[in-house]
C-alpha cells in the first residue's frame, strides 16, 4: 500500500512533466527562431553587417 502511494506521489508528476516538455519542445524551437530573426533585423537596422550578425547569433546557440 505504501509503495502505491509512493509511486502515485512521485511518478505521476514526473510523467506529466516529461509529456509537457515533449509537447513544448516545438514551441520553444519556434520561439528561438523568432528571436533570431528579431536579432538579425535589429542588427541590420543598426548598420551591422548581416554575415557578422549571423556568425554571432549562430555562435551563441552552439
Amino acid at each position: 500500500m505504501v509503495g502505491i502511494k509512493l509511486a502515485a506521489s512521485y511518478c505521476f508528476p514526473v510523467v506529466v512533466t516529461f509529456c509537457l516538455l515533449i509537447r513544448l519542445k516545438s514551441i520553444i524551437k519556434e520561439f528561438q527562431k523568432s528571436g533570431t530573426v528579431s536579432i538579425v533585423l535589429v542588427a541590420c537596422q543598426g548598420g551591422v553587417d548581416y554575415e557578422e550578425t549571423r556568425r554571432l547569433v549562430e555562435g551563441a546557440y552552439k
